[in-house]
């Protein structure tokens, strides 16, 4: 079906794009710092493994940042599957639908829709592909946090994933702590209380929600801490095993934190943690 080893992209639906419609968006690519990508029509999973001799047998599906406006495709992307496949884990990078209203059905189910479907494509080739069925976690950042953090606690069995990894995430949906601009365009201006609690994911949690590992900063002024220890306190009620980093410093947005003293360890921290699963 897939050649082994080589870098690929899959489109995630391959018999038309389920709650789509006719737009004339196009998808459009800014390259600056890191390449920006936004209106995506066709979604897609792209794919980085590691030599089957250096292989760990894991996988990690990766949700890039943005808001739910773009997707920060290298940073939080392409960039962090190229270090996961350095200590044998097989990557995919999610290039997920963005809920706008003009090429979505219903704007806010787009997303998890194409984040269960990476999922269920990852554990049909999980053989080809050198990984475990059951070894397969999710990984998101900031908005895709959100995203990741939404599959973790919305799933059904054949897309539940093992384990998640949340790097400065958005959590809430509630006004208090919400990063507003990922509650606009996820829910809308004005979304029903309903709709507010179904994505406010601490709110989500139970005892099959996955093991997680969390990383945020005290100063993150974009996307309040609040946000992962409202998530740690759930998942400690659910007796769900966490591993948690929160640093003085660091703001919003560092991926992989390059430039910092202490924040730039939590890679690594985060892949001692990520071998318990092999």
């Amino acid at each position: 079906m897939f050649n082994s080893y080589a870098q690929q992209i899959i489109d995630l639906w391959t018999e038309g794009v389920p709650n789509s419609k006719e737009s004339d968006l196009v998808e459009e690519v800014v390259t600056s710092d890191t390449r920006r990508i936004s209106k995506v029509i066709n979604p897609t999973l792209e794919v980085y493994l590691p030599s089957p001799s250096n292989s760990r047998n894991i996988g990690v599906m990766i949700c890039p940042g943005g808001g739910y406006g773009i997707l920060a495709y290298d940073k939080e992307g392409t960039d962090i599957a190229k270090f996961l496949n350095g200590y044998g884990i097989a990557a995919f990078v999610l290039k997920y639908r963005l809920p706008e209203d003009a090429s979505n059905e219903v704007p806010n189910i787009s997303p998890l829709m194409d984040a269960k479907r990476g999922m269920e494509i990852i554990r049909e080739n999980a053989v080809e592909w050198n990984i475990r069925k059951d070894k397969i976690g999710v990984m998101g950042f900031s908005a895709g946090g959100h995203l990741a953090s939404t599959l973790g606690t919305h799933f059904e069995a054949k897309n539940r994933p093992d384990f998640m990894s949340l790097i400065y995430p958005v959590v809430t949906m509630k006004n208090d702590y919400t990063h507003n601009g990922s509650r606009v365009n996820l829910l809308g201006h004005k979304p029903s209380e309903e709709l507010v609690e179904l994505y406010s994911n601490e709110l989500q949690v139970t005892t099959e929600t996955p093991p997680s590992f969390i990383v945020h900063s005290m100063d993150d002024g974009a996307v309040p801490v609040e946000n992962s220890l409202q998530f740690a306190k759930a998942l400690k009620e659910a007796k769900v095993p966490l591993d948690m980093h929160i640093y003085p410093e660091g703001g919003h947005g560092y991926a992989m934190a390059f430039g910092f003293d202490r924040l730039n360890q939590w890679p690594q921290l985060m892949i001692e943690w990520i071998k318990q699963f092999e």
